[in-house]
């Protein structure tokens, strides 16, 4: 059975793409979760106009998101923390706490974007990198200072 998917499925395609699939995996999955549509001239042309739609989308939200990357970029965030000897903290800097920061600094950023590998957990100067978009990376520069 040949559908078409309205929306990214991990393991057939992205969205827009004509595909053959089982039909009971088309009656029992894609088309009851509205994944997909049936493969039939009007649903092209409907599935068409969802994707010009869904591009001009993509490509503002890329826009917005370039722009904030470059406000971000020009951000310094201080944080204060107990710190012991050889600079280490007693606690640590997790995403939650930049998020606050920047937050409290006027650039509000969803802590799930921030890509931190690991919690800082020692005095100094950090740069931190914040996803924005899925082609839009910024750093933000983290100091930590004894409290």
């Amino acid at each position: 059975m040949e559908v078409i998917l309205r929306e990214d499925v991990k393991s057939l395609g992205k969205a827009g793409a004509l595909v053959r699939v089982k039909p009971g995996y088309a009656r029992n999955y894609l088309l009851p979760r509205g994944l997909a549509y049936e493969a039939t001239e009007g649903n092209k042309k409907r599935i068409a106009a969802e994707s010009r739609a869904r591009d001009t989308r993509a490509t503002q939200d890329r826009t917005e998101a370039q722009a904030a990357a470059d406000r971000l970029a020009a951000v310094a965030v201080t944080i204060a923390a107990k710190a012991g000897e050889a600079d280490r903290l007693f606690g640590s800097i997790t995403s939650q706490d930049i998020a606050d920061a920047l937050a409290a600094a006027g650039h509000p950023v969803d802590k799930r974007k921030i890509e931190l590998e690991h919690p800082i957990k020692q005095l100094g100067e950090h740069l931190v990198p914040v996803r924005l978009h899925q082609e839009v990376h910024a750093s933000v520069r983290v100091t930590v200072v004894p409290a």
